[in-house]
C-alpha cells in the first residue's frame, strides 16, 4: 500500500504563486506515475499533471502547460507542483495521486485547497 500526504495549499491573489507537495510512504517502489488532479466546486475532478517515475518524463493539462511544473525528489519520494502565474480558475481542491501498472490511479492524497482571488 502507498499512503500520499499533500501540503502547501492556501490563498493567493491572481498571478501569484504556489508550491504544493505530494510525500509517499509504503511501498513506492511500486508507483509508476505520479499526478496531480483538481475539483472545482460543481465540476468533475480533472487531471492537472503527472511525472513518470522511470525517466521524469511529465504531462500538462493544456490550462495549466506553461504555469505549472511537476519536479520530484527521489530521495524523498516526493513530487512538487510549482504553480505560477495562478488564475482565479485554479481554484479548486488539488488532490495528489499515484498510478500503478495494471491498477490506474489508485492511490490518493487527502485533497489540498487552492483558492486564488481576483
Amino acid at each position: 500500500q502507498v499512503q500520499l500526504v499533500e501540503s502547501g495549499g492556501g490563498l493567493v491573489q491572481a498571478g501569484g504563486s504556489l508550491r504544493l507537495s505530494c510525500a509517499a510512504s509504503g511501498r513506492t517502489f511500486s508507483i509508476y506515475k505520479s499526478g496531480w488532479f483538481r475539483q472545482a466546486p460543481g465540476k468533475e475532478r480533472e487531471f492537472v499533471t503527472s511525472l513518470t517515475w522511470s525517466d521524469g518524463s511529465t504531462a500538462y493539462a493544456d490550462s495549466v502547460k506553461g504555469r505549472f511544473t511537476l519536479s520530484r525528489d527521489n530521495a524523498k519520494n516526493t513530487v512538487y507542483l510549482q504553480m505560477n502565474s495562478l488564475k482565479p480558475e485554479d481554484t479548486a481542491v488539488y488532490y495528489c495521486s499515484a498510478l500503478f501498472v495494471g491498477r490506474g490511479w489508485d492511490s490518493w492524497g487527502q485533497g489540498t485547497q487552492v483558492t486564488v482571488s481576483s
